[in-house]
C-alpha cells in the first residue's frame, strides 16, 4: 500500500524534530555513485567483446564520490575534491568514446525553509549560478524497509512523464520525446533531516540510496554532530538566471551543435544512453 506524503506534512513535522533531539544537528553523508552504461554502435563493425570492453571501462569511471554537508535547514552537495575531475574516455579495436561528466567543484546549495536553491552550472566552458524555488516532488511510501549500514530506511517513489530533447551526429533535426523519470529513495527517520543527494529532498528522513533511471547513490558513510563544525557555502560563482531560462540557454547551445554535426553520421557514428 502507498501513502503519498504531503509536503506540509514534511513542514509540521521537522518544525517538531526541531523543538526535540534533532535541534542543532549536523552532519555529512559521503555517497558513491554508479551508472548503466549503454553503448549502441550504427554502420560499423565493432565487435561484442570491444563494445562490453567499452563499457567496463566507462563504468568504472563514471563512478563518483559526493559529498552532502547539511545542517537542520541548509545543505551543500558537490563532488568529493580528492577525485580528480576531466571526461570519462574509453578505447577498444580503435574505437574512442569521451564523455563529459562536469566539472568536480560545482556547488549544488538548497535552503530548506524559503525553498530555494542555488547551482553552479559550467556550459560550454562559460559558468552560470541558477537561482530558483526547490521542485516539490510528491512522493509515495510504499511501506517497504531495508536496512543500510546501521540505518532503518523506508522506500518512497517519485515518478513523472516529461519532454526531453536527444540529438546525436548524423541528426538533421533535435528530437522531443517523452521521458518517464522514475526515482527510488531509501530514507531513514533516525536522521530526521528533510535533505537527499543531488536535488532530491523532501522527505521525513535523510535519503541514503537513490535510484534515477539507471543511476545509483548511495550512502558509505555518514558523520553526525562532527567535531569540525559544519560550514555551509553559499554559491556565488556564474552568471545569475533561473532554471527556466538556464534551459532554454541550454537547449539553444545544443542546437548550434546540432547544426554543426548534422548530416555527419560517418563509418563510426555512435549513440550513448546513460541509465535506463
Amino acid at each position: 500500500m502507498k501513502t503519498k506524503i504531503l509536503l506540509l506534512g514534511f513542514i509540521v513535522l521537522m518544525s517538531f524534530v526541531g523543538t526535540t533531539n534533532a535541534q542543532g544537528l549536523t552532519g555529512r553523508a559521503y555517497y558513491k555513485s554508479s551508472s548503466n552504461i549503454k553503448i549502441s554502435m550504427d554502420s560499423s563493425k565493432m565487435a561484442p567483446d570491444a563494445m562490453a570492453d567499452i563499457q567496463r571501462q566507462l563504468k568504472k569511471q563514471m563512478e563518483k564520490e559526493y559529498v552532502l554537508t547539511f545542517t537542520q535547514g541548509e545543505s551543500n552537495w558537490k563532488q568529493a575534491e580528492s577525485l580528480g575531475s576531466g571526461p570519462a574516455s574509453a578505447s577498444s579495436s580503435g574505437a574512442m568514446v569521451v564523455i563529459n561528466t562536469g566539472s568536480s567543484d560545482l556547488v549544488l546549495y538548497k535552503n530548506l525553509s524559503d525553498q530555494t536553491y542555488l547551482k553552479e552550472e559550467d556550459l560550454m566552458g562559460k559558468e552560470f549560478l541558477v537561482n530558483d524555488k526547490l521542485k516539490l516532488y510528491d512522493w509515495e511510501l510504499t511501506g517497504e524497509t531495508k536496512k543500510i549500514g546501521n540505518y532503518e530506511c523506508q522506500k518512497a517513489t517519485y515518478s513523472k512523464i516529461v519532454d526531453s530533447k536527444r540529438f546525436s551526429t548524423g541528426m538533421e533535426e533535435m528530437e522531443v520525446v517523452k521521458d518517464t523519470i522514475k526515482v527510488e529513495a531509501w530514507f531513514t527517520s533516525q536522521i530526521p533531516v528533510s535533505h537527499g543527494p543531488s536535488e532530491y529532498w523532501g522527505l521525513p528522513g535523510l535519503i541514503l540510496e537513490l535510484q534515477n533511471n539507471g543511476s545509483t547513490l548511495i550512502a558509505e558513510k555518514i558523520v553526525l554532530n562532527p567535531e569540525e563544525p559544519v560550514e555551509i557555502i553559499i554559491p556565488k560563482k556564474g552568471k545569475e538566471m533561473s532554471s527556466e531560462d538556464y534551459r532554454a540557454l541550454a537547449d539553444e547551445k545544443m542546437e548550434e551543435m546540432m547544426k554543426k554535426y548534422s548530416g555527419k553520421s560517418g563509418e563510426h557514428q555512435m549513440m550513448i544512453k546513460i541509465g535506463n
